[in-house]
């Protein structure tokens, strides 16, 4: 796991000097302490800058940029590769001859030169890299499937930059800063920007399963080189034990495979079924007792309760080295200025506190690799918002109503006042023919939004709403043909949620203390496979996870199966309504005089409310502005 940086100069522009290069490549050191390496083409047409966290092969071989052995194709990567070991034995098998001992580096690099842009195809893994091929004058830039490795990229000032984190691009004094108001729009919906936009206006991001060719004339293409219903598998006549005895052979091999490293590897232990899960598996396979690691707080809040008795109860059963923390409101609050820096653009979700504390807590007891267990509620249908959205979609399916008398409904509703909720968006919606789920992490009502909103933006975004974004993704489930509500909810957050909320928070959040968060979930044969079951399947008895629960009956206990859902959580409401409430008006207050992009009296109404989860993403909002812009 590693942090690159890189550019490419198009014909006419200007390039970076390379002391500039390597103080960018110095902004993300945090996500490589290891190493270091830099290789600047001598015209300064082009230059790629590494920060290293060995995992594999840590010897100095291994170490990047790697160029080919005639120096003419050069690779900066960022992830793990986990079946490099059977690339390198076919490679080998043709003639390769490769100069590290196991680096999954030059595997990628001789499967580059060997099947060219088709080596895709062959590798399993998370990642993100750079390949500049100087045989055809070419820069690849590439996002692995799902989007777990992040990739930002900026084509300015005659040339196009990329790296692991924005705050590299920030480090180019000539990079230009300024908030990107459409992506702010978006963020007010889902918490976060979507692909490709950030929320810095000229700095974008590689979609997940797509990547981007540059050529020194300055031109750019973007393509598509995976989607999760490309691959579906024919299920028929298969019985749901016959389909979950799959899913735990394939969940099995990911997480086997993702237990591969040099260095110490544990588990991310919360006690509910997908942590569980990991962990049973790990220890399965390990040779020595395997290390995991929870995270609670001082005492139980009224909006958050413990789950460390769970956790302990499953360590215990599994006879893991296991190690907790308790947080308190201090904790969080200081932890703050940092979060902030961490994230690069807002994540409206309170969650990267714990992420962060968890992760620091295993680096501290020698752990370098983890493995957590984002993914499984989205493959398996596990969030009870879920179902509930499924049954209103189906109502409204078998029971439609004429738009005329859903439109006085919608009349009837905004003048009780009650627009400014997500259940008339969602009315809405169905008057227009939408999908009534817009995805897992929907925030502000498109009236709360526009109240929120300073007049001129409002003015700006008149008419609008986030469909706008989520249209192209749609558009794309659509050409596969599928009728399935659940593999839309499915689709959509693989597309969205998953890789630009979920994962960047483990991304961002562990990279900050320079350790590795590994998906078994979300290994792309398994994700092909879950797309492929029934929906019927997926919810049978309205059980969440009912497959996921029927493929792990037996390996962890069973009231582990059985508990309800609870989530990784945090106490903001009840931190909210105490000290870091003050901290939080003045922070919105002071946003609000010194921009243009919210309107006061929005800000006041929503603090007055009480209503915590959307004061969090305000405040999110307003410290990004800060640390960035102030």
């Amino acid at each position: 796991m590693c942090g690159l940086v890189g550019f490419l100069r198009f014909d006419g522009g200007s390039g970076i000097p390379q002391p500039v290069l390597q103080s960018m490549s110095d902004r993300i050191a945090h996500r490589g302490p290891d190493g270091a390496g830099l290789w600047y083409r001598q015209d300064g047409g082009i230059g790629f800058a590494h920060r290293r966290l060995s995992i594999i092969d840590p010897a100095a071989a291994a170490n990047q940029p790697m160029a080919s052995d005639d120096g003419r194709v050069q690779l900066v990567y960022n992830g793990e590769i986990y079946n490099h070991q059977e690339i390198r034995s076919e490679l080998e098998g043709l003639g390769h001859r490769f100069r590290t001992d196991h680096s999954d580096t030059e595997a990628l690099l001789r499967a580059y030169l060997q099947w060219g842009r088709d080596c895709l195809a062959r590798l399993r893994g998370m990642f993100a890299f750079a390949i500049w091929d100087g045989r055809s004058n070419e820069l690849w830039l590439v996002r692995d499937r799902i989007g777990i490795k992040p990739l930002y990229y900026s084509q300015d000032n005659g040339r196009l930059t990329f790296a692991s984190e924005i705050k590299a691009l920030l480090a180019d004094p000539e990079q230009r800063r300024a908030v990107n108001e459409e992506a702010m729009f978006a963020y007010f919906s889902f918490l976060v920007p979507p692909a490709p936009q950030t929320m810095f206006a000229g700095i974008e991001k590689l979609p997940g399963g797509c990547w981007l060719l540059a050529r020194p004339d300055g031109s750019v293409q973007i393509r598509r080189y995976w989607d999760a219903l490309d691959r579906r598998i024919d299920l028929t006549g298969l019985s749901d034990a016959a389909i979950a005895d799959q899913v735990l052979e394939r969940l099995t091999e990911a997480v086997r495979r993702r237990m591969v490293s040099d260095v110490p590897v544990g588990v991310f232990l919360s006690g509910g079924i997908d942590s569980s899960t990991n962990a049973a598996l790990f220890a399965r396979h390990s040779n020595g007792p395997v290390k995991t690691f929870s995270i609670g707080y001082d005492r139980d809040y009224g909006s958050y309760q413990n789950e460390l008795d769970h956790a302990r109860r499953v360590a215990s059963e599994l006879g893991t080295e296991h190690h907790e923390l308790r947080l308190t409101e201090k904790d969080l609050v200081d932890f703050l200025p940092r979060m902030v820096q961490l994230q690069d653009e807002p994540i409206g979700d309170p969650v990267c506190v714990p992420v962060y504390y968890v992760s620091k807590l295993a680096r501290d007891h020698g752990v370098v690799v983890c493995q957590v267990g984002e993914g499984a509620d989205e493959l398996f249908c596990g969030y009870p918002r879920w179902h509930q959205q499924l049954k209103l979609q189906g109502m409204s399916d078998r029971y439609p109503v004429p738009n005329a008398i859903r439109r006085l409904g919608l009349w009837a509703l905004r003048q009780l006042g009650k627009d400014i909720h997500l259940p008339y968006d969602w009315l809405d919606r169905s008057t227009k023919g939408q999908p009534v789920f817009w995805g897992g992490a929907e925030s502000f009502s498109h009236a709360t939004r526009a109240r929120l909103l300073s007049p001129r933006l409002r003015q700006h975004f008149a008419g609008r709403t986030s469909w706008d974004v989520l249209e192209p993704i749609h558009r794309r489930f659509q050409s596969h043909g599928l009728k399935s509500r659940l593999a839309w909810m499915t689709y959509l957050d693989l597309n969205y949620r998953l890789p630009e909320l979920l994962l960047m928070r483990v991304d961002k959040m562990s990279m900050g203390v320079s350790l590795e968060g590994r998906v078994p979930f979300l290994d792309h044969e398994l994700v092909e496979l879950a797309m492929s079951i029934d929906e019927a399947v997926l919810t049978r008895d309205g059980v969440a996870k009912a497959v996921l629960k029927q493929a792990v009956h037996g390996l962890i206990p069973q009231e582990i199966i059985d508990r309800p859902k609870q989530g990784f959580g945090v106490p903001v409401h009840d931190w909210l309504v105490s000290g870091l409430g003050a901290f939080a008006q003045d922070t919105l207050r002071s946003f609000v005089r010194k921009t243009d992009l919210l309107d006061a009296g929005g800000v006041e109404s929503l603090l007055k409310s009480g209503q915590s989860t959307e004061t969090w993403t305000l405040l999110n909002l307003a410290l990004w502005w800060e640390e960035n812009f102030a």
